[in-house]
C-alpha cells in the first residue's frame, strides 16, 4: 500500500477539489444542483480515485484508478469551459482552475506512463 498523501498528483488534485468548492459558491443559486454539482463531483473524483487506487496491490489496478482520475480531470475541464462560456462563476478563479487542471492532467499522464513500464 502506498501513502497517497505524499503524491504530488494527489496533493494537486486535492487543491483543485477545494478550489472547485470555492468556485461553486460564486455560481448562481439556480445552478446549485446543475453544473455546480457536476463541477464539485468531478473535482472530488480526481484525488479520491488516486487515493483508492493506492490501496490496490497490482500496478494494473492502480493504473485503472489513475486513468479514472484523468478522465475526471477532463470532465472537470469541460465543465469549467462551459461555465466560462456561459459567464457563470468567478472568471479569474475559473481561469486559475483551468490552468491547474491542465497541470494535473500532464502530471497524471506522466505518472501513468511510469506505472505502465
Amino acid at each position: 500500500m502506498r501513502n497517497f498523501k505524499d503524491l504530488k498528483i494527489w496533493q494537486k488534485g486535492f487543491d483543485i477539489a477545494v478550489r472547485s468548492f470555492k468556485l461553486s459558491t460564486t455560481f448562481p443559486k439556480e445552478e446549485r444542483f446543475g453544473l455546480c454539482s457536476q463541477v464539485t463531483r468531478s473535482a472530488v473524483s480526481i484525488p479520491s480515485n488516486i487515493a483508492e487506487g493506492s490501496s490496490r496491490n497490482s500496478e494494473k489496478d492502480y493504473s485503472r484508478f489513475v486513468e479514472i482520475s484523468l478522465g475526471s480531470s477532463f470532465e472537470l475541464e469541460t465543465q469549467l469551459l462551459i461555465a466560462k462560456a456561459a459567464n457563470l462563476g468567478d472568471n479569474a478563479l475559473t481561469n486559475e482552475l483551468l490552468q491547474q487542471v491542465d497541470e494535473e492532467q500532464k502530471m497524471l499522464m506522466s505518472f501513468l506512463s511510469k506505472l505502465k513500464k
